[in-house]
């Protein structure tokens, strides 16, 4: 499809927080931070709505196939993502037996449809600002809670954690002075992987070194996620060829997936 939104002043978008495990959204390759859902059927978001409104129309593909669109900050593109809406991912295996019927969710509330938590804004801001807000990690010192946690010097940009999105630059350091001698769960985006994950922490001052977690962190034009196409050739062979002569291709590396999150929010 084609590249960044054309005409967007009246437009909003759904900035995808979180991803759930094994969700519909999960299964269709949606990615958390990155992504942005702008359409509905080839219909663009109106700017203003609402939760009610992105639930209303789920709702009404609850086991019917819907094609969403789906703009990726990252490479900067839009592209078609087509999924089935169900509750029964959400359901605890528990729930289904051959004598009973499945469980009945608390009053109130129902399973998420899609495995998204979302966050409403305006169309424009998001294109403006939508690779912004990450912290880049540059150097890593020995011994440190930032080598801990297995921090990855220049190649590691923090995006998030799971209480929501860092608006401001200010805001990730606040939070990590919040979590002086306690764990920090941040999500962490690899560049070299092409993938994020969640990295915990211990930010303290008795580790020995300078600074609560002891690596340089870059913010800012020059500190950006570089996109996709800016990636140099990789110097290594593709898993799946070989150098010839090579009696053994080298395993695969997989990384853990992004936690589940809980449903369709919009914040």
């Amino acid at each position: 499809m084609g590249n960044t939104p054309s005409s967007t002043a009246s437009q909003q978008f759904f900035h995808v927080v979180r991803v759930s495990s094994d969700s519909p959204a999960s299964d269709a390759g949606i990615e958390p931070f990155f992504d942005f859902i702008i359409g509905i059927e080839g219909i663009a978001i109106e700017l203003g709505a609402g939760a009610e409104t992105l639930h209303r129309i789920v709702d009404e593909y609850e086991g019917q196939s819907v094609l969403l669109q789906v703009w990726s900050s990252k490479r900067q593109e839009i592209r078609d993502v087509r999924l089935t809406p169900s509750r029964s991912w959400s359901l605890p295996p528990s729930s289904f037996s051959a004598s009973s019927t499945p469980a009945t969710p608390p009053s109130g509330s129902k399973p998420s449809l899609l495995g998204l938590t979302l966050r409403a804004c305006p169309a424009d801001r998001a294109l403006s600002s939508a690779l912004d807000q990450v912290w880049h990690i540059l150097e890593v010192l020995e011994g440190s809670p930032a080598e801990s946690a297995g921090l990855v010097p220049y190649g590691d940009w923090v995006i998030g954690w799971p209480g929501g999105v860092l608006r401001q630059e200010s805001d990730f350091y606040e939070l990590v002075e919040k979590h002086i001698d306690r764990p920090l769960r941040l999500y962490v985006y690899s560049y070299d992987f092409d993938t994020l994950r969640e990295v915990v922490l211990v930010p303290n001052r008795q580790w020995g070194g300078e600074g609560l977690l002891g690596c340089g962190v870059g913010y800012g034009l020059l500190h950006r996620i570089p996109k996709p196409q800016d990636r140099p050739e990789p110097f290594f062979h593709h898993v799946d060829d070989p150098p010839a002569g090579a009696d053994d291709a080298p395993a695969a590396v997989g990384l853990p997936p992004l936690p589940a999150g809980k449903g369709l929010v919009v914040e």
